[in-house]
């Protein structure tokens, strides 16, 4: 009992010093202070972490894209592709180049027309295609002069 009444004393006569208890918010949403640069920076967050979500979405659809056309089918179609259109050209060219052939001739290929007209006064071979679309590409080839 003593030492309590030790300490009751010793804190009788101490100066206590206390302030007002005041409380803020440190986020910048519940107080105001810096509340414009708080939502540009989320803007800015939101708006970067979008950009390249997309641009990843993007970049995946693109890789698909390439997977699919290097697929061994797709490099067989392409080629079968291209040789049958090596063919139709290769009998197309031989018809126009005989001496003993046709002055004229057409063939529709996919929506596009060719056409072509040997004009043996001028020793040329005019070719015209023209696309679905309408579009126009003329040709003229000499017959002679190649020098094979």
């Amino acid at each position: 009992m003593r030492y309590f009444i030790l300490i009751i004393g010793i804190l009788a006569y101490t100066n206590v010093y206390a302030s007002e208890l005041t409380h803020s918010f440190k986020n910048p949403a519940f107080s105001g202070n810096g509340y414009s640069n708080h939502v540009l920076a989320i803007d800015q967050l939101q708006t970067t972490r979008k950009k390249e979500l997309d641009e990843k979405a993007e970049a995946e659809a693109r890789q698909a894209q390439r997977d699919a056309e290097d697929s061994t089918l797709a490099k067989f179609l392409k080629n079968v592709e291209s040789r049958i259109y090596a063919n139709i050209s290769k009998n197309l060219v031989d018809g126009m180049f005989t001496e003993d052939g046709a002055t004229s001739g057409t063939a529709e290929i996919e929506g596009a027309t060719i056409t072509w007209v040997k004009d043996v006064t001028s020793d040329t071979i005019t070719v015209t295609i023209i696309e679905a679309d309408g579009t126009t590409t003329e040709l003229t080839v000499p017959m002679s002069g190649f020098g094979f």
